[in-house]
């Protein structure tokens, strides 16, 4: 099945929401695709695309500074914060 462009900036949307709304604490992918009700491949791409964009930024070290193998956490672009902020 094809998702649209129109739903998957509905999506994008929605994943910035949910990231301005725990900003500054970072959340894994799972987390996101969880809270979405989405799967978490399809909610990577997306968050890949809006990294593209310079909208989320990827963090791939866990608190102490080792290297995730497999997992990645993610958090808004300073940009995009500002942006949120300023429309709230």
């Amino acid at each position: 099945m094809r998702i649209s462009d129109q739903k998957k900036e509905k999506i994008s949307e929605q994943i910035l929401l949910l990231l301005f709304s725990s900003n500054p604490q970072p959340k894994f992918t799972l987390h996101i695709a969880q809270e979405l009700a989405r799967d978490e491949e399809f909610i990577k791409k997306m968050l890949l695309e809006l990294k593209k964009k310079k909208l989320v930024l990827e963090i791939k070290k866990n608190p102490q500074g080792k290297n995730y193998k497999r997992r990645s956490r993610w958090r808004l672009s300073e940009k995009a914060y500002e942006a949120y902020k300023n429309i709230q």
